[in-house]
């Protein structure tokens, strides 16, 4: 979808959103788009990504015409994705995969990820199989979001390539989703990564007040709580899965996680090192101002 404005050289090559968004090819894909899309003082069509309701719209538009996802939508209140950026991590997933593949990369269901905290947008899962056709198990501890992805995966006839299961313990990760001698080629999860609801809130007012100089800015809007925090923060919820996935070192070939703050990774690379894990990379990502990483180990 690049539309002759600068390209978003940042994100992942295969990614399909480097480009501006082409709103004239999103509104033809889904017209209820058409009254969010006006023209800037730059002459360039957008839309206000201040309006919860726009960023809406234009992911159903993107997941129409890009990932032909006719039927998406999330309850209020749950955290509406930047869809680029959720793109970028299924790419560089797809890299890993290719390590054991001859530097091919491997397409089709025989590919199986499991993605911890699937959310009520279900969106990694939707990417990854459109882009690569792999299988996909969705995890959620929050059975309304668990609802959600459910009601997105049946109303696309997706439930052959799509599962979502519950997860009943908020104290489990892996525990009680992976079944007995099921084997997956990746896990991947983005972990909640504030620790306090207070946090919660100081950073969306930074955002905010950060928008108000970038009109184009990506904003996530919404979030449950399970969502955006969780007591200790990203380093206790990563220690966890480190810890669970030593555990379960027989049912995936390679596990992942984004890590929003770089201050976190130290203790991530003290954790792996003790757990005896035997293969580790870090791969940083960024999306305009924004920076990230992916922590991906094995044992």
């Amino acid at each position: 979808m690049v539309d002759n404005t600068e390209e978003k050289t940042s994100l992942h090559p295969r990614n399909p959103h480097r480009g501006r968004y082409d709103l004239v090819a999103l509104t033809k894909a889904l017209p209820k788009l058409a009254p969010f899309v006006f023209t800037n003082e730059h002459g360039i069509k957008t839309i206000d990504f201040t309006d919860a309701d726009a960023v809406k719209v234009l992911n159903k538009a993107i997941l129409k015409l890009q990932y032909n996802i006719s039927s998406w939508d999330i309850p209020q209140g749950f955290l509406c994705p930047p869809i680029p950026g959720r793109a970028d991590y299924i790419h560089y997933l797809a890299d890993i995969l290719a390590k054991d593949n001859g530097g091919e990369i491997p397409t089709g269901d025989k590919v199986k990820v499991l993605d911890i905290g699937v959310g009520a947008n279900c969106i990694y899962p939707l990417i990854g199989h459109r882009s690569y056709g792999w299988h996909f198990v969705g995890s959620e501890v929050d059975y309304i979001a668990a609802g959600s992805a459910k009601k997105i995966v049946e109303s696309n006839q997706l439930t052959d390539a799509i599962e979502i299961r519950t997860q009943s313990s908020y104290e489990h990760i892996f525990k009680g989703i992976v079944k007995p001698g099921e084997k997956f080629d990746i896990t991947m999860c983005n972990p909640p990564f504030h620790a306090s609801a207070k946090e919660v809130n100081a950073n969306s007012q930074r955002k905010w007040k950060n928008l108000k100089q970038d009109k184009n800015a990506d904003l996530n809007f919404g979030g449950r709580n399970t969502e955006l925090w969780c007591e200790g923060g990203e380093p206790r919820f990563l220690n966890k899965m480190m810890s669970e996935s030593k555990q379960f070192a027989q049912s995936s070939k390679w596990f992942s996680s984004l890590i929003s703050k770089k201050t976190t990774l130290p203790g991530c690379y003290n954790s792996l090192d003790y757990l005896g894990a035997r293969d580790v990379h870090t791969i940083d990502m960024a999306q305009g101002q924004k920076s990230s990483r992916i922590l991906v180990w094995r044992f």
